[in-house]
């Protein structure tokens, strides 16, 4: 069942949110090292470190014969001394459940090299937030929301690249954790994710991601987001990914810019 038939690499890292690709973006590409014949299934675990918030997240995802995924992935955000300033209490929480469904529809990201047809995935991502109170009361609409997304990814074997580019509607307030619409805009919006990655070797990868986020809230601007990463495959079941992350203002901070570190194991 197992048949770890995929070529080292091409099965991604786990996303924020759990879905296969990078660390801030969704991919075409379907978890895993699963084959049509196989099932690929692996569990993440990431830290996030800024200035004046943390973040982590754990969770799972299988891949099905490299044509549908399920993931799921708890997130739990700390406000540190933030929580104090306000009036929420030092160090409080906000956690999120995030369970994704991911399906390809055509294409083959590596095998269609002779193609410019790159893999095209669709997927969807049910958002719940805790404290649905406090988010009401920050602006936001509801503590829960569905993320939908379209990915194409295409490996460029001969040139060593990975090119992604995934267009996201949602209503999401900074992923989610702070609820979904507010007070400025309660529609949904077309958002951008993309991806590039230069494979040094069939281990290493060094890579940048971009992804813009809605501004529904009043009470603070939401800035757009990006990292510059590197991963590393130690095999097929582990691989470590240690980024430079930036999500600009969160609610009233500005600048936060910090270390992203995770830990993917998988079959």
């Amino acid at each position: 069942m197992f048949d770890n038939g995929k070529l080292l690499a091409t099965g991604g890292v786990s996303s924020l949110e759990g879905a296969g690709g990078g660390g801030l973006a969704s991919w075409a590409l379907i978890t895993g090292y699963g084959t049509r014949d196989g099932v690929g299934v692996d569990g993440h675990a990431t830290y996030i470190s800024l200035p004046d918030y943390s973040l982590w997240t754990e969770g799972a995802a299988v891949g099905l014969f490299d044509r549908v995924e399920l993931s799921y992935t708890h997130l739990t955000f700390d406000t540190e001394k933030v929580g104090a300033t306000l009036g929420l209490g030092k160090n409080f929480e906000f956690d999120q459940d995030v369970y994704g469904a991911k399906v390809k529809l055509v294409g083959d990201a590596v095998y269609d090299q002779d193609s410019l047809l790159p893999e095209i995935s669709v997927g969807l991502q049910y958002k719940d937030t805790d404290h649905g109170a406090i988010l009401h009361a920050v602006g936001a609409k509801s503590a829960s929301g569905t993320d939908y997304y379209i990915a194409a990814t295409k490996l460029f074997l001969a040139q060593s690249l990975l090119v992604d580019v995934t267009l996201r509607e949602t209503k999401a307030n900074q992923f989610g954790i702070l609820g979904f619409g507010g007070d400025k805009h309660d529609d949904y919006s077309t958002q951008i994710e993309g991806s590039a990655a230069y494979l040094f070797s069939r281990q290493f990868a060094l890579g940048a991601e971009y992804r813009s986020k809605p501004d529904n809230l009043g009470i603070a601007r939401e800035d757009d987001s990006w990292d510059i990463f590197a991963a590393y495959f130690l095999n097929k079941h582990v691989s470590l990914t240690a980024a430079y992350l930036d999500l600009g203002n969160i609610v009233i901070k500005d600048h936060q810019n910090g270390v992203y570190l995770s830990l993917q194991v998988g079959e």
